[in-house]
């Protein structure tokens, strides 16, 4: 099962209390006090874990508490601390303080560490309190709360390339066929019900940068920014791409007509967010080779002049690897550019 979003409760560790004690011990009738102090209160925190893909362990299990610190005892024993419970968290993962609604995490790297709730200090025992006219004082501090909040926990997958298309248009079989992803496929719309992330391997004969990560969401159709089909609520798991992959049936279809089909998915991605538009985008004509497609590629080029396709078969593989190729050039541009942007220098 795949969850991408869900709520969660979470509570740190409440310190200890401190001890109010004193040393009774033979020949000592003046021992003094002696209380230890509190331990302090265990954190939530949240792991960044490459391994983990969604949400789902969240989404049946929503408390999650942090052990609490120890009292504090006599003869100056501190109250041990409690333990930190850490959150596995996938890659991606916005973190959204409900009281507030605004975002107050991001996990964006394997191994980042992020405190979201800190564990109360433990509280002071009466030996803190001792003073040259108060030799025996009676009073320890209690341990203070720990933090808790109700957050909604949101994934955002990170991959490199976005793959968008209709319903039928050969998603699936591309990322079968370019990635060692292998989601379900089958002739008919909706195979994809939730998003896929694959990854494009590259040969020794590509210097530098050997793997591109792919996000194959399930198919948009007409009015998806009305919630009609599946697609748009996955959206936001193409919002970080670098690259977007415009996938046409060419052959065209169930009676569709790529040109309108390439207008549409325009639209529903500038009604989902206009930013989507300003991403770099590579139109891919799937399925010809079948008759029709030849004819419906050379209506698309009359109507989109200014518009670069790259012609491929996922049945037959032609084409496959001049994509991942490109792919591969067009990512490292984009990459290259962010680096040397004015607000990556910022």
């Amino acid at each position: 099962m795949f969850v991408d979003e869900c709520t969660v409760k979470l509570a740190a560790g409440d310190g200890g209390r401190g001890c109010i004690s004193f040393r009774r011990e033979k020949y000592e009738p003046w021992g003094g006090p002696n209380g230890g102090d509190g331990g302090r209160g265990g954190d939530v925190v949240l792991l960044g874990d490459v391994n983990t893909n969604n949400l789902v362990d969240y989404k049946y299990q929503p408390h999650w508490n942090a052990e609490r610190g120890e009292h504090g005892q006599g003869s100056d024993c501190h109250g041990s601390d409690g333990v930190h419970r850490v959150l596995k968290m996938p890659l991606g993962t916005v973190v959204v303080d409900l009281a507030t609604g605004k975002p107050v995490a991001e996990i964006i790297a394997d191994g980042e560490r992020i405190v979201l709730c800190k564990g109360g200090n433990g509280g002071w025992g009466n030996t803190h309190f001792k003073t040259s006219t108060n030799r025996a004082p009676k009073r320890a501090n209690p341990g203070h709360p720990g933090a808790r909040g109700e957050y909604r926990l949101v994934l955002k997958s990170i991959a490199d390339v976005g793959l968008v298309g209709f319903p039928n248009a050969g998603k699936s079989s591309l990322t079968t066929r370019i990635t060692k992803a292998r989601p379900k496929t089958a002739a008919y719309p909706f195979t994809t019900l939730h998003p896929q992330i694959g990854v494009i391997e590259y040969g020794d004969e590509i210097k530098g940068r050997r793997r591109l990560l792919l996000a194959d969401v399930p198919g948009l159709i007409e009015g998806a920014s009305e919630n009609r089909g599946l697609g748009h609520r996955f959206l936001r798991h193409i919002e970080r791409c670098a690259l977007l992959i415009f996938l046409l049936d060419m052959a065209g279809s169930d009676a569709r007509d790529p040109r309108a089909d390439y207008k549409h998915l325009l639209h529903e991605l500038e009604l989902y967010d206009k930013a989507m538009l300003k991403k770099p985008r590579v139109v891919v004509a799937n399925k010809m080779d079948l008759p029709e497609a030849a004819a419906q590629l050379a209506k698309f080029k009359r109507r989109y002049r200014t518009v670069d396709v790259l012609e491929i078969s996922c049945l037959t593989g032609d084409g496959l690897e001049r994509l991942k190729k490109e792919l591969l050039k067009r990512v490292g541009r984009f990459r290259a550019q962010e680096k040397t942007s004015p607000a990556a220098a910022a």
